[in-house]
């Protein structure tokens, strides 16, 4: 089977060849999101996600397109972060999952709802470079018991078993 991945992040990349067969061909592709940089809710999460697996299978000329969208969601208990995916075929609507979600410092926060974005505040945060690309804020703020490709597997399983069922 060939799946295009709608991003060149590694640790999207890690996640959807976790969820498959090693004998499966992977192509990763830059794919527009189609949302603000730093998506500012569950419905702008999904649709980045969303976005980027149809114009993944679209782009790619694959069988299966992936597409895994981080963001942020306002809740009474603070700014959580949250994790979206989506996976695309040529058999229907796209089928949707998320996956973990934990509160993220006020400090933080406070800086997200000044307009900034996720990613550079980490790295400001942690004191260190390509945080999305590695643990993400997960990772920083699980201790490590949890990193960002973890996250996304944990979404790839439950795209690729509703795939699987649905068949």
């Amino acid at each position: 089977m060939k799946i295009i991945i709608g991003s060149k992040n590694p640790a999207k990349i890690t996640a959807v060849k976790n969820s498959y067969s090693h004998e499966d061909e992977f192509v990763a592709l830059d794919i527009p999101s189609g949302v603000n940089e730093q998506p500012f809710s569950d419905e702008e999460t999904i649709k980045g996600a969303i976005n980027r697996a149809v114009g993944a299978l679209k782009q790619g000329n694959g069988d299966i397109g992936i597409g895994l969208e981080g963001g942020v969601q306002e809740t009474s208990y603070g700014l959580f972060i949250c994790n979206w995916g989506a996976l695309a075929s040529n058999e229907g609507e796209p089928i949707i999952a998320g996956g973990a979600r934990i509160p993220l410092p006020e400090e933080v926060a406070i800086r997200l709802r000044a307009g900034e974005e996720l990613g550079p505040v980490m790295e400001d945060y942690a004191k260190k470079k390509n945080v999305r690309k590695q643990e993400g804020a997960v990772g920083i703020f699980t201790n490590g018991m949890v990193n960002r490709s973890e996250m996304f597997t944990h979404v790839m399983h439950l795209l690729v078993g509703q795939y699987k069922r649905s068949r």
